[in-house]
């Protein structure tokens, strides 16, 4: 298994960060046919598949805001006000995402990106961990 970290700078706002370059720079790289693993090692973000630059990205922070409304009502209240929400987030927008790699490429649909999302407003660096894994 081949296995790479990077950081990513989110900033002290709820985000929606394109990380498709990344993981098809490693899946190049790592070459052949198998599968990359995304994973963010945080308890407040996730990894989702989906367009992106056409108003989704929007649109997904939109639910989200209306799901998770960063209010008073979290038991887990340190850091900013709804801080517990982004603890729930990953139950929804899970912190992995495992994608196909046919000949060095990833196998996404013509509008599928890999996105980091965060909404936790009190830690701007986040870590993306990719593996590719193969058969042989």
């Amino acid at each position: 298994m081949k296995s790479t970290v990077f950081e990513v700078a989110t900033g002290h706002s709820e985000v929606v960060y394109d990380i498709t370059p990344q993981c098809a720079q490693f899946a190049r790289e790592a070459g052949g046919d198998g599968l990359l693993h995304v994973f963010v090692p945080h308890a407040t973000a996730g990894i989702a598949v989906l367009e992106l630059g056409a108003g989704s990205d929007n649109d997904l922070l939109a639910a989200l805001r209306d799901l998770l409304p960063a209010d008073d009502r979290w038991r887990h209240a340190h850091g900013s006000r709804g801080h517990g929400r982004s603890h729930v987030m990953p139950a929804l927008i899970p912190p992995y995402a495992t994608i196909p790699v046919i000949g060095g490429a990833l196998t996404l649909g013509t509008w599928q990106s890999v996105a980091l999302v965060d909404l936790n407003v009190d830690n701007p660096d986040r870590q993306v961990r990719l593996s590719f894994l193969t058969s042989a």
